[in-house]
């Protein structure tokens, strides 16, 4: 197998977890005898300081040109004062929408290894919490029409019924795939546009008669999360609701420092990233966790690549290492050993 990558490390830890990442990627192409070629592209807070643009043509036509991308994480508060256009975040968004990466995986495992840090009691979470919430990432409120004055602002959430049902059956085929059972979020009782979105939801049922279709009003399904969160096997939903509900699935599982995420187009070609933040607070120190980038890699492998054994192998050399009782600082209980980023990322390597 021989692969093109293009690589954002971008900002704060960006750089810190993404070397771990290839480092392990590395030993999969050694391991497996494989071929993968990288190239390095700048978006985010590091491209504004150099071409003053958060996204880079000469990043975006490198993507377009790659069999996938691995973004590390971009933003910080060094550009908390850049006008909304200079932002890091456009550099995300306009990857997104540039790439066509209309669906986003984000799952939410329970590793076994770490269930003493989940908040919930552990007759609630249960020891194999598995979630994949399945989020519509380029429509919504975050590309509606939007104005501010000094009289007030707008933001506009728009949805057309081609893009409502493109994301539904991705939910409804990965739904099929894993426990048959499905459930869409979304605000019918007063959005326009989730009244849409249930209606197609209800529609499709039909094309999928192995699935169970069920529904939540997105505040509901924010209390069911903590309330029993064994309940959900795939949810599905739009963006906003989609960014909001997944950052809460992920503390279930004890450290958002652990959980990858993939966006889709609807060929091969994706995107894969942690779904956590820069933390520039401890950037360079060695602190940072590298497991969801390890685990970006993995959902690469498997999603865009097709290689599922090689995935498989990333995930069974993590588990071993935490069997072995290391752990990053965000993950650290008593009794453990405490490595910093570095180390978690080569005994990753070496459990491969």
């Amino acid at each position: 197998m021989k692969g093109r990558i293009a690589v954002i490390a971008g900002d704060g830890i960006g750089p810190d977890i993404t070397q771990e990442a290839l480092a392990v990627l590395n030993q999969v192409a050694q391991t497996f005898g494989h071929e993968f070629e990288t190239a390095g592209y700048l978006a985010g807070g590091a491209a504004l300081d150099v071409h003053n643009t958060p996204l880079p043509e000469e990043t975006l036509e490198g993507c377009k040109s790659s069999d996938a991308v691995l973004l590390g994480s971009l933003g910080g508060p060094k550009w908390d004062t850049a006008p909304s256009h200079l932002r890091p975040e456009q550099g995300l968004l306009g990857l997104r929408g540039g790439l066509g990466l209309f669906c986003n995986l984000r799952p939410a495992i329970m590793y076994k290894q770490l269930s003493g840090a989940c908040p919930l009691k552990a007759e609630v979470v249960g020891e194999d919490l598995d979630i994949m919430v399945v989020r519509e990432l380029t429509g919504g409120i975050y590309f509606g029409a939007r104005a501010r004055d000094e009289a007030g602002a707008y933001d506009t959430m728009s949805y057309t019924k081609a893009e409502i049902e493109r994301i539904l059956r991705k939910g409804f085929e990965i739904a099929g795939k894993r426990s048959k059972r499905l459930c869409s979020v979304d605000k019918a009782n007063i959005l326009s546009s989730s009244q849409l979105w249930r209606d197609t939801a209800n529609a499709l049922a039909g094309e999928y008669p192995d699935v169970e279709l069920s529904h939540l009003y997105v505040d509901n399904a924010a209390m069911q999360l903590v309330r029993n969160p064994r309940q959900f096997d795939v949810i599905v939903t739009e963006n906003m609701f989609g960014d909001i509900l997944s950052d809460e699935a992920s503390q279930i599982t004890g450290s958002i420092g652990m959980l990858p995420s993939a966006s889709l187009r609807e060929d091969s070609f994706g995107m894969y990233e942690p779904i956590h933040g820069s933390a520039p607070d401890i950037a360079g120190k060695d602190l940072a966790n590298p497991i969801a980038m390890i685990l970006s890699v993995a959902m690469m492998l498997r999603h865009t690549f097709g290689l599922n054994e090689e995935a498989v192998a990333i995930e069974e050399a993590i588990g071993r290492v935490l069997d072995e009782g290391y752990r990053t600082a965000d993950i650290y209980s008593p009794g453990m050993t405490r490595i910093g980023t570095g180390e978690m990322g080569r005994r990753i390597a070496d459990a491969l």
